[in-house]
């Protein structure tokens, strides 16, 4: 399975996401062709909930024609027939990675899976599903004391993972300290997509479980998403290039 960075436009929209893209592609398109490694001018993106409720599915459509993989990161998580019906109107977009939370349950994933191969019936390359286990912002002292699971993190992340694959899902979102861990258990397949990375020089902001991208690659995770040390950097191309390298190469 092929490693990827996604860089996560958290954006408040289409002008601002616009405006940093083409930025990003015209630095990249000027210099790829002279590295000595291969990094795509027009990286796999990840739209979250701010974004896209400011824009809706217009901006979908426009990163789409631009030529860049989309993961929309909406997180789903009500009834299964509720969830089914949304995902299948998400299927229709084009998408390449769509989640929910794994905290609905087995049955919401199957409902979730299914509705989302109804939409995307049309489409040669089918979307991945992904479950979101814990977030990164949630430490396990918070599990314990605001959300009252008194298991270890890593083994509710362990059983939410197992609960996704048992549904049918793709893989799911984890923190890269559980990577390594989730392939153990559900196979080196089974996708895991890490956010909270950080560059050394970076602050964790609001999330608490962090790694860098050379040590997330050591955890073995499969695809790492990158919002402000890309997105905020003075240089943002030579920001992404150095996560690309330091994580895939």
């Amino acid at each position: 399975m092929g490693k990827d960075v996604i860089i996560a436009c958290d954006f408040a929209s289409v002008d601002e996401t616009v405006k940093f893209l083409d930025k990003l592609t015209k630095i990249r398109s000027e210099v790829v062709a002279c590295d000595d490694i291969t990094i795509s001018s027009r990286p796999f993106v990840k739209i979250g909930m701010e974004l896209y409720y400011a824009e809706g599915p217009k901006i979908v459509k426009m990163l789409k024609d631009r030529g860049h993989k989309v993961f929309l990161d909406l997180k789903l998580h009500d009834i299964p027939n509720t969830v089914k019906k949304s995902m299948q109107v998400l299927g229709e977009y084009g998408v390449d990675m769509v989640n929910l939370h794994a905290a609905g349950g087995i049955e919401m994933m199957k409902a979730a899976k299914e509705g989302l191969m109804l939409g995307a019936a049309r489409l040669a390359d089918k979307p991945k599903l992904i479950a979101v286990t814990q977030l990164t912002s949630t430490d396990e002292e918070t599990m314990h004391r605001e959300l009252l699971i008194d298991k270890p993190l890593n083994e509710v992340v362990r059983q939410y993972a197992l609960n996704a694959k048992e549904a049918g899902l793709d893989g799911v979102v984890c923190s890269a300290f559980e990577a390594e861990d989730i392939h153990k258990a559900c196979g080196d397949g089974f996708v895991t997509v890490c956010p909270g990375i950080r560059l050394v020089k970076d602050g964790s902001d609001d999330q608490k479980r962090v790694m860098t991208p050379d040590e997330a690659k050591a955890a073995s995770a499969d695809y790492i998403v990158v919002g402000r040390p890309i997105t905020g950097a003075e240089k943002p191309a030579e920001a992404y290039d150095e996560v690309m390298k330091m994580f895939r190469y």
